[in-house]
């Protein structure tokens, strides 16, 4: 058997006959013609002329095989609901839900955007829309009207799928009230809603002919078949929108053909789960991670995936570990916050459960410290793989691959670049590589592999500017992120080279927290920057000038204000963007030329030297800073 470094090599200098082997892995109902069309670059099509689908291989393929095998088990511990669904089953209700959509109109090419919480509708109508050849937009449901509004605005989806509430805690979360306000922002509302009737908000009001009850529409259509629409391999999929360093999110576009490729690639030579195992990945389906390895990649291979509605710690800190235990997962997929909120918690709820069936624990969304990455290979007493990857990419792009060979890892580090990935550390003014232990920013040269985005939704100019133009005299993509690389090529990851935030593995654009705190009509002028958090890898601070100062002069004005200016962003954007602190101040620090010294606020919010300051308008506001900073100040 080949080596990893073997394979690797392999995968980037004999590409073609690397990537036909793994796309064997898949149905196709037209064979590509071409395996890599790279005339175009930085533009990249793989599979060229194939025609396939993700709803038939996540689904109609193994019916034949395993049709009464587990395909997705629900678990929600907020409304004490479980249920599985084998492979029969969930067709089933995918065809239901395709029915559905075709009713409203929906073909291919068509958006759908989905709002959902963590259910199994909400995987029903991802497979539904990409069953038609449509292409589905999920909103994490935690995004507050404004945000909303902007997302159907961009992807003008013809129709949305949400429910009336989510659940967290305990506590109903009502989504409806929410989704009235976005449409009623939105230049581009879709013509119908449908809507998931849980049971959860007493309230929700229905608005006569656009609200269609989901429940409703399934009994009009129970035992449907659709069929399958048949995509060329770079056709869309989905969208999902990550944050950036502009106020607009990116609509990170993702082909077919290609996606499915690297999805079930990895569960082999990454994941190392097989057809029949159990995956258990306790993200949410409203991001990257929940849409590549919740959804797609187990379904892909003929894997059983758990989905879970719920907290680490409700009922009690042992709920995550009875899962493992039960369903008897082979592998785990959270994130360094996740197991940074269990360590806390009394090993007993571990200890009780026979996790002799894990087998590994991945990590990702932010980067593992070595306490994290140690008390839980300790604890759980199996491997711990640290693994880095982005929205933009799809799928790993740093990581061991035990599949291909079960290399030594070091805590700290995601070890490797993943077979594909043609990974460079460069200076980030020269574009030259950097030597051993030097710092870089952690690139990619393109093409970038099958499963990466293949550009931003309705923008391919902003693809390119974005992504490939800011490391002088190289077409190369930026992770934005700088990196290290030690003298026995292993990846340390060091933070990021933009103004975009790791909130306990979300990204979260400093601007776009910026513009809703400024939305706030008594705020004249404000800086967001990231700050390093123990359990949350980063939160996000804002230094706010306000228009009135008298405002701010006591504690209880400072209060109320600092109240105010949560609510908006609360309002803005949602909760999961809200400001870890805000602190009030009469000035910013700037350069001579205007541009806002975010390193050096942030430097002095984590207790560093800011640096050079030789071009510092008025030194005195960074004092002001150091001063709002101080425990004894007003709070």
């Amino acid at each position: 058997m080949p080596n990893y470094s073997e394979t690797h090599h392999r995968s980037l200098h004999n590409r073609d006959a690397f990537w036909r082997e793994r796309a064997a892995l898949i149905d196709w109902e037209t064979p590509f013609t071409q395996v890599l069309d790279y005339s175009r670059p930085p533009f990249a099509r793989w599979f060229v002329g194939g025609r396939t689908n993700l709803c038939h291989n996540a689904i109609d393929r193994h019916l034949a095989t395993r049709a009464d095998q587990a395909a997705l088990i629900f678990i929600s511990t907020e409304t004490d609901q479980r249920r599985t669904y084998s492979y029969r089953e969930l067709a089933a209700e995918v065809n239901c839900f395709a029915a559905i959509l075709s009713a409203q109109g929906v073909g291919k090419g068509d958006r759908v955007l989905i709002y959902m919480p963590m259910i199994a509708e909400a995987v029903f109508a991802m497979l539904a829309t990409v069953r038609l050849g449509a292409i589905h937009s999920v909103v994490f449901g935690g995004f507050a009207a404004a945000s909303l509004a902007t997302r159907i605005d961009d992807a003008k989806p013809a129709v949305m799928v949400t429910a009336d509430a989510g659940m967290r805690g305990g506590k109903a979360i009502p989504y409806k009230h929410l989704v009235d306000e976005a449409l009623r922002l939105a230049v581009h509302p879709p013509a119908k809603v449908i809507i998931v009737d849980r049971k959860l908000d007493a309230g929700t009001s229905r608005v006569a002919g656009r609200d269609l009850d989901y429940a409703t529409l399934a009994a009009r259509h129970e035992g449907a078949r659709v069929p399958c629409a048949w995509v060329e391999s770079s056709e869309p999929s989905y969208i999902l929108y990550t944050s950036g360093t502009t106020g607009k999110p990116k609509g990170v576009q993702r082909d077919t053909g290609g996606y499915a490729v690297a999805l079930i690639a990895s569960m082999r030579d990454i994941f190392c789960v097989a057809p029949g195992e159990t995956m258990f990945t306790t993200s949410d389906i409203g991001w990257v991670v929940g849409h590549s390895y919740i959804v797609y990649a187990p379904l892909l291979n003929g894997s059983t995936t758990i989905m879970y509605e719920g907290l680490p710690i409700r009922p009690d800190p042992g709920i995550w570990w009875q899962i493992v235990a039960e369903h008897k997962v082979r592998t785990m997929f959270s994130s360094p916050t996740a197991i940074r909120v269990l360590k806390k918690q009394d090993t007993a709820y571990m200890k009780k459960y026979d996790l002799s069936g894990l087998k590994y624990l991945f990590l990702a969304g932010e980067p593992l410290d070595e306490p994290t990455a140690r008390w839980a290979s300790d604890s759980l007493g199996v491997a711990i793989v640290d693994h880095y990857w982005q929205t933009e990419s799809g799928w790993p792009i740093l990581s061991a691959s035990p599949g291909i060979e079960d290399t030594p890892r070091k805590f700290g580090s995601p070890s490797f670049p993943v077979c594909g990935y043609d990974v460079r550390l460069l200076d980030e003014t020269t574009g030259d590589e950097v030597g051993t232990d030097d710092k870089g920013v952690l690139a990619i040269m393109p093409p970038l592999p099958p499963g990466c985005m293949t550009t931003v939704w309705g923008d391919d100019e902003r693809f390119v500017k974005t992504y490939f133009e800011t490391i002088p005299g190289k077409m190369t993509y930026s992770t934005f992120d700088w990196a290290k690389r030690d003298a026995d090529g292993y990846y340390f990851v060091l933070g990021r080279t933009d103004d975009v935030i790791n909130v306990a593995g979300h990204r979260l654009g400093t601007r776009e927290i910026e513009e809703a705190v400024q939305a706030h009509p008594g705020i004249a002028e404000v800086a967001v920057v990231g700050v390093a958090d123990q359990l949350k890898g980063q939160i996000p601070v804002a230094f706010a000038v306000v228009k009135d100062p008298a405002k701010v002069a006591t504690a209880e004005g400072v209060a109320a204000m600092r109240r105010q200016v949560m609510d908006t962003v609360d309002r803005e954007l949602g909760a999961i963007a809200r400001p870890g602190a805000v602190h009030f101040v009469t000035l910013l620090p700037k350069t001579r030329s205007g541009k806002l010294l975010r390193r050096s606020i942030q430097a002095l919010a984590e207790g560093r030297d800011p640096g050079d300051l030789t071009t510092i308008e008025d030194p005195g506001a960074l004092e002001q800073i150091r001063q709002a900073l101080q425990p004894t100040a007003v709070k």
